[in-house]
């Protein structure tokens, strides 16, 4: 049931800087355009597009539906859209929400990490060419247990700060100016960067395709990197669809939202890779390696201090999108389903991450010996998230969508009650939710679980 006193999204554009914040993080910055390098760089990014266009792109849509049709939160949503008696399918909602918290744990921390090398880049205490040194610096900042927890209490501060404003006057009014910002930002990194010399090496090892690297694993890494990439499977696609206006044309807007995230990796690849190849450095993967090259190679440029600050805080405006999409699944659970303010909704479900997050920050100190299945909390968080919890939230939403909504659901909520001429698309999205996508997202499943 449609809550007409309900916070919302104000325009296309709000609508489409918000939903493109919660796509854009961190990996998009380093990891996106290095597994596009390593595993074939232009024939990966072909398998990636026809990986998302055949399951991330229509369940985005799907999850995107349902939020909107139903108005509400993550779990409220499926309690008002199943059938009656069948309200099981709320444990959608509450897989979404756990998920959320247990990715905000680990993700806050990274994201304290990427704050703290901005003061660092700035001042020059991160100015050296050596990897092994600025190893050595990183290290040592997340082994000190006092840094590792005072920066992701200011990361949370920042984000908790905004999302008590609410949707409009926070999440929207801050990535109407964040995003903008984010590809300012890129295209500076990326004039400098290409003017370096060698930068050409840099872009052929994006770009050059290589179709003899597309292999079996190739191909499971662009369906899982399509999967994930896009904020799926935990609730945060829903409950920013339920803040979209009547009017949206979501396939359109969903559509837009994957072009422009992929193009945020892109420019991040450009922006990287030909500096990293001009100073004869060894591309890696992995957030923490960010720490470790990133450093070196822009200290090897002239004005390197002013664009390694620049990346950072790049960086952190991505984390901010992608935080604040995460931090709303619980905050609107609390405030619709139990009636609590937007401030405590928003003070609770900060203090929930900020406990949870304790271990995690920990985990490279005080905790690194505390482990379960032989992963320290960090990676046990990002296991139980990433290779659980949001596959298997999404094969549920697209069994939801495609067997018990169904098609004449789909056809009249996509079509904006029969205002947009695309029912020919809409019967296409239902065949790829109903068996294409569970299908690819229960071999991510299986392959996260490394039982393929």
């Amino acid at each position: 049931m449609a809550q007409s006193n309900r916070d919302g999204f104000t325009s296309t554009f709000g609508v489409l800087v918000a939903t493109l914040g919660s796509a854009v993080g961190l990996g998009n910055i380093w990891k996106f355009p290095f597994l596009t390098g390593v595993n074939g760089g232009a024939g990966f990014l072909l398998v990636y597009l026809a990986a998302t266009m055949l399951v991330g792109l229509p369940l985005m849509i799907a999850e995107t539906m349902l939020g909107r049709t139903a108005r509400a939160n993550a779990v409220t949503a499926f309690e008002t859209l199943a059938p009656r008696g069948k309200a099981g399918w709320k444990c959608i909602g509450w897989m979404g929400a756990l998920a959320s918290l247990l990715i905000l744990a680990f993700y806050s921390e990274v994201a304290g990490w990427v704050y703290a090398y901005i003061v660092k880049a700035a001042t020059g205490t991160i100015a050296t060419t050596d990897p092994k040194v600025a190893a050595q610096t990183f290290g040592a900042m997340v082994s000190d247990p006092v840094s590792a927890l005072a920066w992701q209490w200011v990361v949370l501060a920042v984000t908790g700060s905004i999302i008590m404003l609410g949707v409009a006057k926070g999440i929207e009014a801050v990535t109407r100016k964040l995003v903008p910002l984010l590809f300012i930002l890129l295209l500076v990194l990326c004039a400098r960067s290409l003017t370096l010399p060698g930068a050409s090496q840099g872009l052929t090892f994006l770009f050059q395709p290589d179709f003899a690297k597309i292999t079996p694993v190739v191909v499971l890494t662009a369906l899982g990197l399509a999967f994930f990439k896009l904020s799926l499977g935990m609730g945060t696609m829903l409950t920013y669809g339920s803040y979209f206006r009547d009017n949206q044309d979501i396939p359109v807007t969903t559509t837009r939202v994957m072009l422009a995230d992929l193009s945020v990796s892109l420019l991040a690849g450009i922006a990287i890779f030909p500096a990293v190849f001009a100073f004869g450095f060894e591309p890696a993967a992995g957030p923490s390696l960010v720490f470790m090259i990133i450093p070196a190679v822009f200290t090897s440029m002239p004005g390197g201090r002013l664009f390694m600050t620049i990346f950072f805080a790049l960086t952190a405006i991505a984390s901010i999108g992608a935080m604040l999409s995460l931090l709303e699944v619980p905050v609107a659970i609390l405030a619709e389903r139990y009636k609590m303010s937007r401030k405590g909704a928003s003070l609770a479900t900060i203090l929930a991450v900020a406990l949870f997050g304790v271990p995690a920050a920990l985990s490279q100190s005080l905790a690194a010996k505390i482990t379960l299945f032989g992963l320290n909390t960090f990676d046990l968080f990002d296991f139980l998230s990433s290779n659980i919890l949001m596959p298997v939230g999404g094969i549920l939403i697209c069994l939801f969508v495609g067997w018990v909504y169904g098609l004449p659901n789909l056809e009249r909520r996509l079509s904006n009650e029969g205002q947009l001429a695309n029912r020919a698309l809409i019967r296409v999205i239902f065949i790829l939710v109903r068996y294409v996508a569970p299908a690819a997202i229960a071999i991510i499943l299986l392959n996260g679980l490394k039982l393929i």
